[in-house]
């Protein structure tokens, strides 16, 4: 079984500047957003130029930060923000949802695109393939700091990774278990999924690989916004069967995550829109 090394998350110290990798992870999403960016439009595909594409990033930052963190306080930890309000502008703590964080930079593209003129489905279409390299990024931050581990697997399987982030939860499973008390007796910790390098692959490079090559080619106008949406759908419905699920949420109804339960309306937009899209096109 692999034991995570547990990372320092500060990677540079700077006297009383401390940069964590978590921060850098942000930063890298945001330069490969604008490398692809500036890749697609000396291609000729794509509806801004590299002037406007600096903007849109800007844009993007805001809706990313404010949706992700609003989307955290009401997907995850409603009550308890609600009982200290101001802790929501803790963003330092931790704390940020994909979906919020969508919903954010939705928003944003709506207001740049109509604040410069663009159609805002070409702009949807044009941003989405820009945007999986930057969750893979998230998704390696997660990793280097321990947070948002797997649920419990054989220590058996080659992948098995203990988290030592995780003893408050290892001890309370152990605590309840039989099997994972004698697991966690011989490691002194659980053996979990390492799921956040599943979903730096599924989130991250299959929907980067899959949306770059759909976008190759001319498509009918909505069509890859769609792709996004049933592709990231399906790939985080799939992840989040090795993820655990938040210790104050625990699972759903039908034995769905609430990570699963956001995914479920992206699939069936994302199908139908792309349906739609393609019909309209003919």
């Amino acid at each position: 079984m692999f034991v995570h090394p547990q990372f320092d998350p500060v990677a540079v110290a700077l006297g009383p500047l401390a940069i964590r990798w978590y921060a850098l992870s942000y930063i890298l999403g945001f330069a490969l957003f604008i490398w692809l960016g500036r890749r697609r439009i000396r291609q000729t595909l794509a509806p801004v130029t590299v002037s406007q594409l600096d903007d849109l990033l800007t844009w993007g930052v805001v809706g990313v930060i404010l949706g992700g963190r609003l989307g955290y306080v009401l997907f995850y930890q409603r009550d308890a923000y609600l009982a200290d309000p101001v802790s929501i502008l803790k963003i330092w703590e931790g704390g940020m949802s994909f979906h919020g964080g969508f919903l954010g930079v939705l928003l944003a593209v709506l207001l740049f695109a109509k604040k410069r003129h663009i159609p805002f489905v070409k702009l949807l279409d044009f941003v989405a393939p820009l945007v999986p390299l930057g969750l893979a990024s998230g998704r390696i931050g997660n990793f280097i700091n321990g947070e948002l581990w797997g649920r419990v697997t054989d220590p058996a399987r080659f992948w098995a990774t203990g988290f030592p982030q995780a003893a408050h939860a290892d001890q309370m499973l152990a605590a309840a278990n039989a099997q994972y008390a004698a697991w966690y007796a011989q490691f002194g910790m659980l053996p979990r999924h390492p799921s956040q390098l599943y979903q730096f692959a599924l989130e991250g490079l299959c929907l980067f690989a899959l949306l770059w090559w759909f976008s190759k080619k001319t498509r009918p106008t909505g069509q890859i916004s769609a792709l996004f949406l049933a592709g990231y759908g399906v790939f985080r419905f799939i992840a989040e069967f090795a993820r655990q699920p938040d210790e104050h949420l625990g699972l759903l109804g039908a034995g769905l995550s609430m990570g699963q339960w956001l995914s479920v309306p992206m699939i069936v937009g994302g199908v139908l829109l792309f349906v739609i899209c393609g019909k309209h096109y003919r």
